[in-house]
């Protein structure tokens, strides 16, 4: 990945700067998006994709490009983060939560996921809190503890 600042504007009591970045893949595939930095935030103002990103890829770019973008806004303003870089939203990045593996893991994912349906909230979103992983990564756990026998089939075949 490589990032480089396409222009700055200074005001008032701070400046507004924007980066460009780019992911390039061995297959030939490249990601190009515009960065805004302001006010201690970043955010994605423009994204361009050959070939076009799927929704899936498209919910894990901030994923793949947050901590090369962190870093490079931080070696801008001369700032350096020992404990790593500061999430997309300015804030100190927090660890992910831990989470164990394998069946003692799946049968805490189910409890997560049968204690969400029943307070009637989303479950996948509760285990994705719960472990701190993406909405993919969540639902592939949540596929792991139904083959486990921890959770019902998604369908009753027929």
């Amino acid at each position: 990945m490589s990032v480089w600042p396409a222009w700055e504007v200074r005001e008032h009591d701070g400046t507004t700067s924007w980066l460009h970045v780019r992911l390039a893949f061995p297959d030939g595939a490249r990601v190009d998006a515009l960065a805004v930095v302001s006010g201690g935030c970043v955010s994605i103002e423009d994204v361009t994709a050959r070939p076009a990103l799927s929704l899936d890829d498209l919910t894990v770019l901030a994923d793949w490009i947050e901590g090369p973008l962190s870093d490079a806004c931080a070696a801008a303003a001369g700032e350096s983060y020992p404990d790593g870089a500061p999430g997309l939203d300015g804030t100190a990045r927090r660890a992910r939560p831990s989470w164990p593996r394998g069946i003692e893991g799946c049968r805490l994912l189910a409890q997560r996921y049968r204690a969400a349906q029943e307070q009637g909230a989303d479950p996948v979103l509760a285990v994705m809190h719960a472990t701190g992983h993406s909405r993919r990564r969540s639902l592939r756990l949540i596929a792991q503890a139904r083959d486990a026998g921890f959770l019902t089939p998604r369908h009753a075949r027929r």
